[in-house]
């Protein structure tokens, strides 16, 4: 009876344990699931909170179709004996402004002869196939407003002023390791998004060039120029540019203009059509060891002023040649271009704080900044609003002489009119897609000498008229073609 006990008990303790470890095993598989459940639930607002991001941003992003002309390769076999053949050429731009400005590259637009911009269609929330109502963009013509070749940025404008603007991101804030997304048209796809980290914060690919640019591993290909990088947020950290790449292919080195620069360039090239710098009147040098030992200065690295010019903030402040610039705005300094940088940011009406080292002796000089001369601001100076006027066109124009003519130095004709301004935004009159800076020599095949004789050549045009003006720009002669209104 003993031992039938002990089996019982044996069985019962046996049933016990069992039913323990099923338990406990359903426990664990619960957790488990709870577990899976969790992640797939943080990739799935991960997932979400990327396509609200691209959805929203995709709206500010268009592509930019150019056409120009250019020489044909001589290895391509063709059945005509011209040398030049029209050229067409894709980029990016992101819309800044709703009444219709967008930022690109200056080298996607640079010898543009007509720029069309594609903007985005109605957003859509399908999938698959029908998800194509979102690639049915609306072209529309644009002109150029500004252009800033020494930072390879360019502002067009298009006739919509109900377009969703990008915020800009503040460039201080940005850190390494930040996820950014790159949008555009690598090599022509339209309304393309794709995914990274920023990989350097400010890198200088040439340490004797003062631009810096936002390095980022985000895929960018020929197309995304011009595109803009943004942050989690939605908000502009850089405007694509160039790549590192083999045969022209990405590598995952790829580079965007600063937010920064952007912020600065925007307003300047919109009101002058060009880049209008602030100056402090100094010329600066990289310290070599080569020049501290002939020097006798007492460190071999840094950024010495060479020059000083003269009645200029630099020197009303007190600073002289061979001072070294140790500090702006209380922040180290030990590159040039560094330095640059830093004084490129700044516009007319800024103070900087420069700290400086003179011998044994370091002290802080306050210097305002000042607007840099152009030799089209001192053209505009001439205008008189009665004669320089030309309200078919919505222009300011003075008149091609051996006095102006050497403020628009490599003029290849000596006759004609510069344009040297617009009527301010919401008044301009025409679509010529004249800039500052341009020289008008014909109008539909007629030579202009003159303001006045522009002017009555256009007076003589009825309304919806065709118009051919020749002009020349950057050194190259173009026929921009439009319809009077």
């Amino acid at each position: 009876m003993l031992r039938n006990r002990d089996n019982r008990g044996s069985r019962q303790r046996a049933t016990v344990l069992a039913a323990l470890l099923c338990g406990l095993s359903g426990v664990a598989r619960s957790v488990q699931a709870q577990d899976t459940a969790g992640r797939i639930d943080a990739l799935q607002q991960l997932n979400g909170s990327v396509e609200s991001l691209v959805r929203r941003v995709s709206q500010s992003v268009v592509q930019i179709l150019v056409t120009s002309y250019g020489p044909v390769d001589e290895n391509v076999h063709t059945d005509t004996d011209l040398v030049v053949a029209r050229q067409r050429m894709l980029g990016s731009g992101v819309v800044v402004d709703s009444d219709g400005y967008v930022v690109t590259n200056a080298h996607v637009v640079g010898n543009a002869r007509r720029i069309e911009v594609v903007l985005p269609g109605p957003g859509s929330d399908q999938g698959g196939v029908r998800s194509l109502v979102k690639g049915r963009g609306r072209i529309v013509d644009a002109r150029i407003v500004g252009i800033a070749r020494e930072i390879d940025l360019a502002l067009l404008k298009v006739q919509d002023s109900h377009l969703p603007a990008i915020p800009l991101a503040d460039y201080d804030a940005l850190r390494q390791g930040e996820l950014v997304f790159a949008f555009g048209s690598p090599e022509g796809l339209r309304n393309s998004v794709t995914m990274g980290i920023v990989s350097a914060v400010a890198r200088q690919p040439d340490p004797d060039n003062p631009m810096v640019y936002v390095q980022t591993d985000a895929p960018i290909n020929r197309g995304n120029s011009g595109g803009p990088l943004v942050n989690v947020r939605g908000e502009l950290v850089g405007i694509n540019t160039f790549i590192l790449a083999d045969a022209g292919k990405s590598q995952g080195l790829g580079f965007a203009i600063p937010s920064a620069l952007v912020r600065v360039a925007y307003p300047r090239l919109r009101r002058y059509g060009r880049l209008h710098r602030g100056e402090i009147g100094i010329q600066l040098q990289t310290i070599t060891p080569a020049l501290a030992r002939g020097l006798g200065l007492s460190q071999d690295w840094g950024v010495i002023i060479a020059d000083v010019t003269p009645a200029s903030p630099s020197e009303v402040a007190g600073l002289r040649a061979q001072d070294i610039v140790v500090s702006i705005d209380g922040e180290a300094v030990d590159s040039l271009p560094q330095l640059a940088f830093q004084l490129f940011t700044r516009s007319a009406g800024d103070r900087v704080k420069l700290g400086v080292a003179r011998g044994s002796d370091t002290f802080t000089v306050d210097v305002p900044v000042e607007e840099r001369s152009h030799d089209l601001d001192r053209l505009a100076d001439l205008v008189e609003l009665d004669k320089s006027f030309v309200a078919r066109l919505g222009i300011f124009g003075i008149d091609i002489d051996d006095t102006t003519a050497q403020f628009a130095s490599g003029l290849r004709v000596s006759s004609g009119v510069i344009v040297v301004g617009h009527l301010k935004d919401g008044e301009d009159l025409d679509d010529a897609g004249l800039m500052t800076g341009d020289a008008i020599h014909g109008i539909n095949g007629t030579p202009v000498t003159s303001v006045e004789a522009l002017r009555t050549a256009l007076d003589t045009l009825k309304s919806r008229s065709s118009v051919a003006l020749q002009i020349e720009r950057n050194g190259q002669f173009i026929f921009l073609a439009f319809d009077l209104d």
